[in-house]
C-alpha cells in the first residue's frame, strides 16, 4: 500500500514528506534532513541570507536531527554551533539543563549545555535552529538553556513552522507544514 505523502519545495529542490500519524486521527508531514545533504545544503544557503541582518554570534541546535542545518549554517554564515544534547554525560561537567516535550515522540526530554560551550554562548548573540517548529516546546526548551546561560536569542529558524497550536510571529522559516486532523477521531 502506497504511503500517504505531502509534497515541499525548499530553494529550488523537491521532496515529498510521509505522513505519519502522532496520535489517532492527528497526522504531521516528517521532514527528515539525516543523510540528505542536497536539501539541508539548499536550505541552509536561503535561511543564512535570511539571517544575515540578525547579527547571530553563535548558532545553537537540539539534538539530533537538526544537527546537518546547524553545520551547513554554521559554515555558510562563518560561525560555530553548539549542540544541544539530549542525554548527559560525565566529561559534559555542570551541564545546564531543561525539559522539553517532542511532538514526534510525546515524551519529555531533558536538554543539555555541555560546560565548555557555556562560555561559547555567555554574553553571546545566539540564533536558535532547529529543522520544524512546531508545538515550540523544544524552542522553549533552548530558550530557557540561553537564557540560563546569558545568551541573547537574537533569531529563531527553522526550515518549516507546523500546525496552528502556536501563533509564529518571529521565526525566521522557508516555509509552513499544515497538521491533519481527522474530526472523526
Amino acid at each position: 500500500m502506497p504511503q500517504e505523502t505531502y509534497p515541499v519545495e525548499v530553494a529550488g529542490i523537491k521532496r515529498d514528506l510521509r505522513l505519519f500519524e502522532i496520535k489517532p486521527g492527528v497526522k504531521i508531514a516528517i521532514l527528515n534532513i539525516l543523510g540528505d545533504a542536497e536539501f539541508v545544503n539548499a536550505a541552509s544557503k536561503d535561511l543564512a541570507k535570511k539571517l544575515a541582518d540578525k547579527k547571530a554570534d553563535v548558532l545553537v541546535t537540539a539534538e539530533a536531527k537538526s544537527i546537518p542545518l546547524a553545520h551547513a549554517l554554521s559554515t555558510d554564515m562563518k560561525l560555530p554551533y553548539v549542540v544541544l544534547r539530549k542525554s548527559y554525560k560525565p566529561y559534559m561537567g555542570d551541564a545546564l539543563q531543561s525539559e522539553t516535550l517532542s511532538i514526534t515522540t510525546g515524551k519529555p526530554q531533558t536538554l543539555y549545555l555541555d560546560e565548555k560551550d557555556r562560555q561559547l554562548v555567555d554574553g553571546k548573540n545566539v540564533a536558535i535552529v532547529d529543522d520544524v517548529i512546531s508545538t515550540g516546546s523544544t524552542l522553549q526548551g533552548m530558550r530557557l538553556i540561553m537564557n540560563k546561560a546569558g545568551a541573547n536569542i537574537v533569531a529563531e529558524t527553522a526550515i518549516f513552522t507546523e500546525g496552528d497550536r502556536a501563533q509564529w510571529h518571529d521565526i525566521v522559516a522557508l516555509g509552513h507544514l499544515p497538521v491533519w486532523v481527522d474530526d472523526n477521531k
